[in-house]
């Protein structure tokens, strides 16, 4: 939880005398209430972070205002695995009852927890695989992961995990057995099968779990002879620090993926990381020039048509979408709800986990911009949505909207919207 400041109190009621601002008139800039503003500057109240980016852009602090309440940076995740464990032993358990897991195991734990009686087959034979029935699983491979990324746009991840992770194993597996060329490419879509299992794990809640699996996206591309992917891996580090408000290490890690010898889709997902990195910050300068970068390196033609798209499928314009989110950490939320909205009207319906997760930030712009009854006229549609696809990424925004809207109790549409918005807003762990 923020913790009262007097140094950010000090610092807001400096900057805000400077600017020639009463309280009155900062609070109708940040649409906080000036009694709650006076207790932040006293240093009775704890500035949380949505306040200081308000705060900080409405007084032209540079991201002054956003330091003095900054997380502390806790140093890039850690993607090792715990030592021991032989990583070619995957267990999964399927409950019926809802409850399933995955576990990488060692052969020892297997046998003392009695596993070896479990059923079980052998997988390769004693001979290679024919070139024909190689090829044939790496096409239906191919056409079966495009499926599944449009399934995962409006279904669950616990849904999709075990067909992707028996699939991600499959590919594994057969390559062993197949010719040289045609391991290299089962092994590329392996890779990117355990990359979207990495995304899938961290919108069901669980940051480790997601860089393990992120790791064995770099692995397998690396034994297919592609060491690109770890730069990718990279920017999907940056997201977990993202959403961890650690805007210092997201610039960190955005950064060492733009190195000139990876692909441009990966410098240009890269360097809108780092843009919204900068914008956490509050450096829109910064973020700007990274958003300028982007934009030519994501408009590039990818070479192998056949290789599934690095990142998200279902934005036209991710460099004006990601756009919109940094203006909104960038303390501009109406402008933020303008760009949003006309990024989300060409996102296709059928992209339902992307129409949430920008469709609430959205709304918590409008919220943010004092403009309660948009911000709840845009909230109510995504309800039922929120509930299919229950992202662990998306519930953080979603907590924020549900306490600025709280602030407003006053208005029928939020009370309206007050109960299913709360229980909506606690994400069962994972």
């Amino acid at each position: 939880m923020p913790q009262p400041s007097t140094d950010f109190g000090e610092e807001l009621r400096r900057r805000r005398l400077n600017a020639g601002l009463s309280l009155t008139a900062l609070s109708a800039a940040v649409h906080y209430s000036k009694a709650h503003l006076s207790k932040v500057e006293r240093g009775i109240k704890a500035p949380s972070r949505d306040l200081a980016r308000l705060c900080d852009a409405a007084l032209k602090a540079g991201g002054a205002l956003i330091a003095l309440v900054a997380t502390p940076t806790a140093g890039a995740p850690d993607t090792g695995v715990a030592s021991g464990i032989d990583e070619e032993e995957w267990m999964m358990q399927l409950s019926p009852d809802g409850p399933s897991w995955f576990q990488p195991v060692s052969r020892r734990q297997i046998v003392s927890a009695g596993a070896a009686s479990l059923m079980k087959w052998r997988t390769g034979g004693q001979g290679p695989v024919s070139a024909a029935a190689a090829g044939g699983m790496l096409e239906a491979s191919r056409s079966l992961f495009t499926h599944y990324r449009r399934l995962g746009q409006g279904a669950e991840p616990g849904f999709l995990l075990p067909g992707l992770i028996a699939q991600t194993h499959t590919l594994r597996e057969l390559s062993v057995h197949a010719d040289s060329r045609t391991r290299r490419r089962l092994l590329e879509l392996g890779s990117r099968y355990a990359e979207y299992v990495g995304w899938l794990v961290q919108e069901a809640g669980d940051e480790q779990a997601a860089l393990w699996w992120t790791q064995r996206a770099v692995d397998l591309a690396a034994a297919g002879g592609d060491r690109a992917l770890a730069g990718y891996a990279l920017v999907r580090r940056a997201l977990v620090t993202l959403y961890q408000d650690d805007s210092e290490q997201t610039v960190v890690l955005a950064r060492r993926a733009q190195s000139g010898t990876l692909p441009p889709r990966i410098r240009g997902l890269a360097a809108q990381r780092e843009a919204q990195g900068h914008a956490l910050a509050g450096d829109r300068d910064a973020c700007l020039r990274a958003l300028d970068r982007a934009r030519p390196l994501l408009t590039r033609q990818e070479d192998d048509a056949d290789t599934p798209v690095i990142g998200s499928m279902h934005l036209p314009d991710s460099v004006g979408m990601v756009t919109g989110w940094c203006l909104f950490d960038l303390g501009q939320p109406r402008a933020a709800a303008e760009e949003l909205t006309r990024q989300l009207a060409r996102v296709s319906p059928e992209a339902v986990r992307t129409q949430v997760r920008y469709g609430v930030r959205r709304a918590l712009a409008y919220a943010s911009a004092g403009e309660i009854e948009q911000a709840c006229a845009t909230t109510a549609p995504l309800l039922d949505a929120v509930a299919a696809v229950r992202s662990a990424t998306v519930t953080i925004d979603l907590r924020r909207l549900a306490h600025v809207l709280g602030r407003r109790s006053h208005h029928a549409s939020v009370r309206q919207l007050a109960a299913r918005l709360g229980s909506l807003s606690h994400f069962p762990a994972s």
